[in-house]
C-alpha cells in the first residue's frame, strides 16, 4: 500500500508539472538512442522546469529488448503507452500493459525485457539528472 501511495505520488507530481508547462512544445526536443535501439525524448528537462525536481520523456522500446539488470541513482516510474514492458525489480517481474506503472527506487536492481511488439512508455526520474546519466552511452539522433 505505501508503494502505490508513493507512485501515485509521483505521477502526481508528473502530472501538475505536466500542467504548467503544457504550453511548451517538444518540437525539437532531444531524442537519444541505445545501442539496443530503444529512444527516449525528453518531454520534460531540468531547464525548462526550473528545477532540479523531476524529468519526464517517452521511452520507445525496441522488441525484443532487455536491459540487463542495472541500478539508478534516483527513482524510475514509467506509465506503460502501448505495447507490454516486463519490470523486473530486484528479481521479481511484472508484467506491465498500457495503463499500469511501474516503479524503482535506489538501490534496487532493474531490468526492463519486451517481447516482439517492443513498448512505449512514460518514464519520469525524481529528482533530476537521472537522464544525463542513463544517455551517456547513447547517441543523439534529434
Amino acid at each position: 500500500m505505501k508503494r502505490l501511495v508513493i507512485v501515485l505520488g509521483v505521477a502526481a507530481v508528473a502530472a501538475l508539472t505536466y500542467a504548467s508547462v503544457a504550453g511548451q512544445s517538444t518540437a525539437g526536443s532531444p531524442v537519444f538512442q541505445s545501442p539496443g535501439g530503444s529512444r527516449l525524448r525528453m518531454l520534460l528537462e531540468q531547464p525548462a522546469f526550473g528545477g532540479t525536481e523531476i524529468e519526464v520523456g517517452e521511452l520507445t522500446f525496441a522488441a525484443n529488448s532487455d536491459s540487463g539488470d542495472h541500478q539508478h541513482g534516483a527513482t524510475e516510474t514509467f506509465y506503460v503507452l502501448e505495447g507490454e514492458l516486463e519490470h523486473i525489480v530486484n528479481g521479481k517481474g511484472t508484467k506491465l500493459g498500457p495503463g499500469m506503472i511501474g516503479s524503482v527506487r535506489p538501490p534496487d536492481k532493474v531490468r526492463h525485457k519486451t517481447g516482439p511488439a517492443g513498448a512505449k512508455a512514460l518514464v519520469i526520474w525524481a529528482p533530476a539528472g537521472e537522464a544525463a546519466r542513463v544517455t551517456a552511452r547513447w547517441k543523439r539522433v534529434e
